[in-house]
């Protein structure tokens, strides 16, 4: 299989006061394959939202190195880390972050209207994704006409309309009820089956079961590195 997602030796220290260092990550090497389907858990103050930025180029390590699809995302700029992260990265997260003036179809083009694509093209691909999703009967409804699971189905179809590498999920159900959770993970692995990679963050054990491998973190370093052996099939 081919590695997508390479961290060897990731550290990342934080400044508290300008004198203290806080180490949020120490010494953290993960490699990602393609079309793998991982949890990342942890406490909290387990350093796994670190990590999650780390991925998801929001930042970057102190020290360390990062392959992201064959390229090293460790030491680039702002900049070019936000061409990245448009590019090779869907995310979805546990507030939406959908705008609240636009529709469902205007929210879900928007990461290809910072990508430069034209117009009739982002409304056939938004609309593809929809359908995908199973909003098409929604797409002209704003986030606020719509219930949270299907806000969350909006902001999944926004995270795969730019075809990328690896969708980040930070606590996809975390606003969810019990069964629009179990609808929006169920989503999860049919977009898992249809090849895409997956990396979701967690602490519930009953959403991580959906995943393929759960990676455990405890105070900065990985705890356990796992296969799924009772994946949740709900």
């Amino acid at each position: 299989m081919e590695k997508l997602i390479q961290l060897t030796d990731i550290a990342k220290i934080y400044m508290v006061g300008g004198t203290i260092e806080v180490p949020a990550l120490k010494e953290v090497t993960i490699d990602i394959e393609k079309n793998e389907y991982v949890a990342i858990m942890g406490p909290s103050g387990s350093g796994k939202s670190t990590l999650m930025n780390v991925i998801g180029c929001l930042d970057t390590p102190t020290h360390g190195t990062y392959i992201l699809n064959n390229h090293d995302v460790s030491t680039m700029k702002d900049n070019q880390l936000a061409e990245v992260r448009n590019k090779e990265i869907g995310f979805v997260f546990q507030t939406f972050n959908l705008l609240p003036r636009y529709n469902a179809l205007d929210n879900v083009q928007l990461p290809l209207i910072y990508a430069g694509i034209p117009k009739s093209e982002r409304v056939e691909r938004a609309l593809k994704v929809i359908e995908q999703v199973g909003l098409t009967d929604r797409m002209h409804h704003k986030p606020n006409e719509m219930s949270g699971g299907q806000r969350q189905r909006v902001a999944v179809a926004r995270a795969l309309v730019g075809d990328p590498s690896i969708i980040l999920a930070d606590e996809p159900t975390g606003n969810l009820d019990s069964k629009t959770s179990i609808d929006i993970m169920r989503l999860f692995s049919e977009i898992h089956r249809n090849g895409n990679t997956i990396v979701l963050v967690t602490h519930e054990e009953d959403i991580a079961r959906y995943a393929h491998r759960i990676i455990r973190l405890r105070d900065g370093v990985v705890e356990a590195d796992q296969i799924n052996r009772n994946i949740r099939l709900d």
